[in-house]
């Protein structure tokens, strides 16, 4: 699953490195991102635009917004079919834009907190969907949910499934919903090269998504007794 990630890159290198045409809104950069939290999408619907979600999908026909506190992550071999997602599959695909993520690695009862990130230290997207949900008062909420898919052999050890990262090269794919069905993106789907990546510990600061500096990704240094 992916449960909590960073977003650290200034808005000039995400507009690069994206190619946004149009900007919608502040970004918000964090170093401890958790659900409910606003996070920075790309979607392309005429024009590649910088938007903003509330991380946890609320599907357009659901009574309760509470429900998106359970769907913060999709799974991806069953996204085409689930009632939350497929339509969303469809129609409202994005890329969630992130740094890296943490992710908890449980030796018996203790949960050792690992961020992981590209290689490159480069931006990345998160295979995401997105919906606009309406209160009974008419009031508009866009929330989004990250697509996961089993870990690859980085991230094996730590946990059996990781988060979808779209290849630069697919991100145009990914985005583009106007080709009809699914079938073209659903091998986008699978773990991220792990030789591309890099793991190490870090802070149990993390724990909590109240902290929120540089120290959330420090290396935990290692020193011989």
């Amino acid at each position: 699953m992916c449960g909590r990630f960073v977003l650290i890159s200034d808005l000039k290198e995400i507009t690069t490195e994206f190619d946004v045409q149009e900007i919608s809104g502040n970004l918000q950069r964090s170093y401890n991102i958790a659900p409910g939290n606003t996070v920075a999408a790309i979607i392309d619907d005429g024009s590649k635009r910088l938007v903003h979600f509330t991380w946890g999908l609320i599907p357009s026909w659901a009574k309760n917004p509470s429900i998106g506190n359970r769907l913060i992550n999709a799974r991806g071999e069953t996204v085409a079919e689930k009632s939350s997602f497929r339509t969303a599959f469809k129609k409202r695909r994005c890329l969630i834009v992130a740094n890296g993520f943490y992710e908890w690695h449980k030796r018996g009862k203790i949960k050792t907190p690992m961020y992981v990130r590209l290689k490159s230290d480069k931006p990345f997207g998160f295979a995401g969907l997105y919906e606009t949900w309406f209160s009974p008062d008419a009031q508009e909420l866009r929330t989004c949910t990250i697509i996961t898919t089993e870990a690859n052999e980085l991230l094996q050890p730590i946990h059996d499934r990781m988060p979808v990262i779209v290849p630069k090269n697919r991100e145009a794919v990914w985005l583009d919903t106007d080709m009809g069905g699914t079938t073209h993106v659903v091998s986008i789907l699978k773990p991220y090269p792990h030789n591309e990546m890099v793991t190490y510990e870090v802070s149990t600061l993390v724990n909590s998504p109240q902290h929120n500096s540089p120290d959330c990704i420090t290396p935990v240094s290692k020193t011989s007794g």
